[in-house]
């Protein structure tokens, strides 16, 4: 445990998946915080501020996993010296890290995650939530992407914009899937849209003719239960039904695998953006990932909570519950409302051209 002397140094922890398949992202995100660390001398608060990148993922794995997620979190509740935590990457991270820290009252900054039940009851979360993520009763978690709430939004407002009026909503049997899809459905009837047909799918799903009667299908699932084959069918069908997908498919594991007639009719949602379409992207990102604005963005808002309402832990959590409003920033204005939720309402939207996404534009949620 540091002593009284490293103390006097406070340290924002991020906890990352730095190897798997998502170490270019996360590496961004830690490239953008330090980036605003730099910038501000590294002070804050009249106190110097490092930064301490943790891995949260293993070789193994691939990916992050809760063993890690966990040593991590305890680590940070563990440093006196601890003023912040910028992470987790995933949804499920959090889930994880949310209580550890919650009860060390270490604020938490997520650049990434988007599951609704971390912040939400309702529509995409499980029951418990999102109560039994805070034991102390108060919120220490915050986000600067909006949630899969938002997502639904957009989705029902693109499908409204490229002119559906006939729409099958297709989910997996996941809670995410099942979420969104119920939220998308309830958006889609409040623009207009008429929802002809729910189907649920699953990775053993090889039947697809109830997708049928409409100029728009959506999917809200991830990849691998069934995805692949559901587009595949439901774009031979339906020869000029648009096809639009939430986040779960935003991988090569789908992009790669759709023959080019039925790729170039699809449109997933992406909570990021081109690097131009960010108030200050062309000064943060250049042409790198996007993902390096909103470590940008996290480090920034820990920053200037710090200055504002001083060097302590209790001060930057009464900034961030009440004091974050209109902020002007390099993602654009936005509030933190009494969930810890972000209020900006742009996804981005991206085809799939030569088996990769590519962007084509921003939607915000109707």
């Amino acid at each position: 445990m540091p002593g009284a002397a490293q103390a006097q140094e406070l340290t924002v922890y991020s906890s990352l998946p730095l190897s798997g398949a998502a170490r270019g992202q996360t590496r961004a995100v830690n490239d953008g915080a330090r980036q605003a660390l730099q910038e501000a001398g590294g002070m804050a608060g009249g106190r110097a501020v490092r930064l301490v990148t943790l891995n949260d993922a293993t070789r193994l794995a691939g990916s992050w996993t809760p063993e890690m997620v966990s040593f991590n979190a305890r680590r940070a509740s563990r440093d006196d010296g601890t003023i912040a935590w910028i992470g987790s990457f995933n949804s499920g991270a959090s889930a994880v890290s949310i209580p550890i820290l919650n009860e060390a009252a270490i604020p938490m900054i997520s650049p990434s995650t988007t599951a609704i039940g971390l912040t939400a009851g309702g529509p995409g979360s499980t029951p418990g939530e999102p109560d039994k993520y805070y034991p102390t009763g108060s919120r220490n978690y915050f986000r600067i992407i909006p949630n899969d709430k938002v997502q639904a939004a957009a989705l029902a407002t693109a499908m409204r914009d490229r002119g559906c009026k006939r729409v099958v909503s297709v989910t997996d049997r996941d809670v995410y899937g099942r979420g969104v899809g119920t939220l998308v459905r309830q958006d889609a009837a409040r623009l207009g849209l008429q929802v002809v047909r729910t189907v649920r799918i699953g990775q053993r799903t090889r039947s697809f003719g109830r997708i049928r009667g409409a100029d728009c299908v959506v999917y809200t699932g991830v990849t691998d239960n069934g995805a692949v084959r559901m587009f595949r069918s439901a774009g031979a069908r339906l020869r000029n039904a648009q096809l639009f997908a939430s986040d779960g498919v935003a991988e090569s594991g789908f992009t790669r695998r759709l023959p080019a007639s039925i790729a170039r009719r699809v449109t997933v949602t992406v909570a990021t953006l081109a690097p131009d379409a960010y108030p200050g992207g062309a000064a943060v990102i250049g042409s790198g990932d996007p993902y390096k604005i909103y470590g940008y963005e996290a480090m920034k808002l820990i920053l200037d909570g710090l200055n504002a309402a001083g060097p302590t832990k209790e001060g930057l959590l009464g900034y961030l519950r009440t004091g974050v409003q209109n902020r002007q920033s390099v993602l654009g204005t936005y509030s933190l409302d009494a969930n810890g939720d972000t209020t900006l309402r742009t996804y981005g939207l991206y085809g799939i051209q030569r088996k990769q996404l590519v962007w084509v534009g921003a939607i915000t949620a109707g």
